[in-house]
């Protein structure tokens, strides 16, 4: 069992909503991707129990995490994408010079039920999927059902990933897909709807749903780690200016042999 879902639990205990001043004593607030929520609730869970320090983790979506950060409400803003140029200019404009650090690295896992006998598509077939060309699994390989196309909402990092490494610029969405506000959503809706197909970070798969071949590639760690599976990406912390004390602590978990375990037990793939 991926240990982000033993201690889901205990988000209600670290604080899952981001409150107060950033800035205080012996508190980090964090805020953003629900990709790397797993990963930054295990740390807040591990920083906190060896260091004292109280670390509250939000999981608002990377955009959100983004406008955290540049109002200065966070003091560490986890993203599943890099930040835009728009809002790297809104930050500096506040004052805030945003610093990235990556976290780990994630395959993004094009998920359907398992009962779908389809085991993988060609990245230019989900491209089709989601642009409305095929609308029926059986134009696919797969049985005679309409094809429910599941995304995330516009503020995600997920969703912004998803455009860029599938679908391309000039590729819109189709408006017919339905929208989830949360990887955990996502997986829920396929994981109860048999024609459904979405996309989530690796570490939430689980056996309610199957995680697809894609162009032949299976989303794994050695994939993702030599960038052979085609929808790979980095997850981010960003912090404003580079970080000091205990926010410089655990920024650098990822680097830790504590951190890699954390990383490899919530499903993801160690970076450093």
């Amino acid at each position: 069992m991926k240990l982000f879902r033993k201690i889901v639990f205990g988000a209600a205990v670290l604080g899952v909503m981001a409150s107060g001043n950033a800035q205080a004593a012996g508190k980090i607030v964090i805020d953003g991707s629900t990709t790397v929520g797993p990963i930054a609730k295990a740390f807040a869970e591990q920083f906190t129990r060896t260091t004292g320090v109280q670390v509250t983790v939000s999981e608002s979506g990377s955009g959100n995490g983004a406008k955290s950060l540049i109002n200065k409400t966070c003091d560490i803003a986890t993203m599943s994408r890099p930040m835009k140029d728009n809002e790297i200019a809104a930050a500096k404009g506040k004052g805030i010079n945003p610093v990235e650090h990556v976290v780990a690295l994630d395959g993004l896992c094009m998920i359907v039920h398992p009962s779908n006998r389809v085991n993988g598509l060609k990245k230019d077939q989900i491209r089709g999927i989601y642009m409305g060309k095929y609308t029926n699994w059986s134009q696919i390989g797969g049985p005679n059902a309409p094809i429910v196309m599941i995304q995330r909402e516009s503020n995600s990092g997920t969703q912004d990933s998803f455009k860029e490494l599938v679908m391309g610029k000039d590729n819109p969405i189709s408006k017919k897909t339905e929208t989830q506000a949360s990887s955990g959503a996502v997986k829920s809706r396929v994981a109860s709807t048999p024609s459904a197909i979405g996309f989530i970070g690796m570490g939430y798969v689980d056996q309610t749903v199957k995680a697809l071949l894609v162009d032949g590639i299976d989303p794994d760690t050695k994939t993702v780690k030599n960038g052979t599976y085609p929808i790979h990406r980095p997850l981010f912390f960003y912090t404003n200016g580079q970080p000091t004390g205990a926010v410089k602590q655990f920024v650098d978990m990822p680097k830790t042999p504590e951190g890699k375990k954390i990383i490899s037990e919530t499903g993801f793939v160690n970076y450093y």
